[in-house]
């Protein structure tokens, strides 16, 4: 068997293993909670009238970001886009949503993760968190090249 079939044979099983690895997370507490919200989210007529709203409050605040604080409505159209934010953010369905989102998020970042240390103690993971759990080269201070 030559170098190259040997990397084919590799690279297939690869393959069948990140999508059973994809059908357990599919399968997962986590999946189900989030499809359910989702749908839950999307048959919510009020939260969608609030999303459909600021979408369009959002691209009159960005009219007015062109010229910043100078614009005489970019005071108020920042203040209507918060108010409408504030008032979807205060919607059980969307708080399920996204605490659901959280949980897929945390999730996939925990077997991500796993499958990069498998790999390497050097690879980075992508993460929706601000926060980052660990240190590394952008928290600050000299870089030794070993962060993890």
């Amino acid at each position: 068997m030559s170098i190259m079939e040997k990397q084919a044979l590799d690279m297939s099983a690869l393959l069948l293993r990140a999508y059973e690895l994809g059908d357990l997370i599919l399968a997962s507490q986590e999946a189900a909670r989030y499809l359910a919200e989702k749908e839950r989210l999307s048959g919510d007529p009020v939260a969608q009238e609030l999303i459909v709203t600021l979408g369009k409050k959002k691209e009159l605040f960005e009219e007015c970001q062109r010229f910043g604080h100078f614009h005489p409505e970019y005071h108020k159209a920042m203040d209507a886009v918060k108010e409408i934010q504030d008032r979807l953010d205060a919607l059980p369905s969307v708080q399920g949503f996204k605490e659901a989102e959280k949980s897929l998020d945390d999730l996939l970042y925990e077997v991500s993760a796993l499958i990069a240390g498998a790999v390497s103690d050097t690879v980075k993971v992508p993460s929706n968190d601000p926060l980052p759990k660990q240190g590394g080269c952008s928290s600050g201070g000299s870089c030794s090249g070993r962060c993890g």
